[in-house]
């Protein structure tokens, strides 16, 4: 069997308008799963990023703190249905480039492939709806009553996209021969390397200055305009 022609890409702020980190959290919330002073947790990182005081990762690091520290005791059941309200809400709050890009590599028959650092049950469900093949993300480890014990199984393996790309390659008959790959942030460099066109979509500071260096393709979307500066 031939091998299949492979896209990959990163889910927030590349498809996704903001982080299904940041929304799962803040349905877990307004459920009454994580108390409400969980958003003080956050709420200066996210003030000091709205008035251009702090960066988006400081941001969504402290979502990341506040997350981590109260999923411990979660029953995943409860999780899962909250994971399916913020999508079903949230599915179609995507950017139109990606959006398109999606569109069209799958009419191309490519394998299309997500990474992300939020939690796999919702990554699933997002992904599900705009029909990729296959999807990563952080997987947290369950007790044998089904609640979260707060640990995050194979850390080592997400935080690494290259590897789970190197991985995926592999079990999948995957070809890096005209890969794709869409990335917003120096996290993504190591996928982005090794696709053989790599994308930087609305990309941080960091991942922007190293596309330049690379001469990578840059595409930015603002409003209603798409526009590409390499």
């Amino acid at each position: 069997m031939s091998a299949k022609k492979l896209a990959i890409f990163d889910i927030d702020g590349t498809i996704f308008r903001s982080s299904l980190l940041i929304e799962i959290t803040d349905a877990l919330i307004t459920e009454k799963i994580f108390p409400e002073k969980v958003r003080d947790i956050y709420a200066k990182a996210y003030e000091n990023w709205l008035d251009r005081k702090g960066s988006y990762e400081e941001y969504i690091e402290a979502v990341v703190n506040a997350f981590v520290k109260n999923i411990n005791g979660v029953r995943y059941s409860d999780f899962a249905k909250i994971s399916k309200k913020v999508i079903i809400s949230h599915q179609n709050r995507v950017y139109r480039y990606t959006r398109e890009l999606i569109l069209d590599l799958k009419k191309k028959k490519y394998y299309l492939l997500a990474i992300s650092n939020s939690p796999k049950t919702v990554v699933d469900e997002f992904c599900k709806k705009w029909g990729f093949n296959k999807s990563y993300g952080r997987i947290y480890e369950l007790d044998k009553n089904g609640k979260f014990t707060g640990k995050i199984l194979h850390e080592d393996l997400i935080s690494d996209k290259a590897k789970i790309l190197k991985r995926a390659i592999e079990k999948e008959n995957l070809t890096i021969n005209n890969s794709v790959g869409v990335g917003d942030s120096e996290s993504d460099i190591a996928f982005l390397k090794l696709v053989k066109e790599p994308i930087c979509f609305n990309p941080n500071n960091k991942l922007y200055l190293h596309a330049k260096k690379a001469k990578w393709k840059i595409t930015v979307e603002r409003k209603d305009v798409i526009y590409h500066l390499s």
